[in-house]
């Protein structure tokens, strides 16, 4: 039985709809709670628990960053839910849009990550996860830098676990396919209804749900996966099988 009593986790992204789902998930395991996010008014909307911290803050911005370690003192787990998708197409891209999509998806995971280890507010034996895509093993049309700047977020969490794990810390990804959130809603409305009937198809098990992914995580999270790093865990419902390249 999964068990997260009186661990402490900070969940990043934590407003949505994946985020969401994870902090309930945690909640309701005994953990207590750091929820980070940028919109407060989306933040106090987050089920309310003694065990909840919420705590406004962009990632991006190193002072609210430094304001955020300030209130944390030990952490059993980390969750890296932030993103940003932003579709473009290779041949225009510039440096803004690199900075615009790697400022959130990549260099503030890592700086964020890296303040963590300096100040020592990672504990032994603690879980590190990153929310990564199955994009970057079944990459689409527009999607260069949002694949690669989550490749780069694998390769970094592979770092971790290497120098880390003699602290008996472990570092994981997920990579989830289509998960039915306000993201999936959006990127819907792209396609035809044909066109995304085809899509739907590739999911031998239909499209995913917030919650497949909140059990994955809370699974490593939990002592249950104490020899597991360092690994990028699919979560497609069957895409990559029932896809020919």
């Amino acid at each position: 039985m999964i068990n997260l009593k009186d661990k402490r986790i900070l969940v990043t992204g934590a407003t949505g709809g994946i985020g969401k789902e994870i902090v309930s998930n945690c909640l309701s395991l005994g953990a207590k709670v750091f929820a980070i996010g940028r919109n407060i008014q989306k933040l106090s909307e987050l089920k309310g628990s003694k065990n909840l911290v919420i705590v406004k803050c962009d990632v991006t911005i190193s002072e609210e960053v430094d304001s955020l370690l300030g209130e944390v003192d030990c952490l059993d787990g980390v969750v890296h839910c932030v993103g940003k998708i932003y579709p473009f197409p290779i041949k225009y891209i510039t440096g803004k849009h690199i900075q615009k999509v790697y400022s959130v998806n990549t260099e503030s995971i890592i700086t964020l990550t890296s303040k963590l280890f300096q100040r020592k507010i990672i504990a032994n034996k603690a879980s590190l996860i990153f929310i990564s895509s199955i994009s970057v093993q079944h990459p689409y049309m527009g999607g260069a830098l949002y694949v690669s700047s989550k490749a780069a977020i694998e390769a970094f969490s592979k770092s971790v676990a290497l120098e880390f794990a003699h602290q008996g810390i472990r570092s994981n990804c997920i990579a989830p396919a289509l998960i039915q959130t306000d993201i999936y809603e959006q990127t819907k409305k792209a396609y035809t209804p044909e066109q995304w009937e085809k899509i739907v198809s590739q999911y031998p098990l239909g499209l995913g749900k917030p919650e497949d992914v909140a059990s994955l995580t809370v699974f490593l999270l939990s002592d249950l996966s104490l020899w597991m790093t360092g690994v990028t865990l699919p979560l497609d419902g069957g895409l990559l099988l029932n896809t020919t390249r």
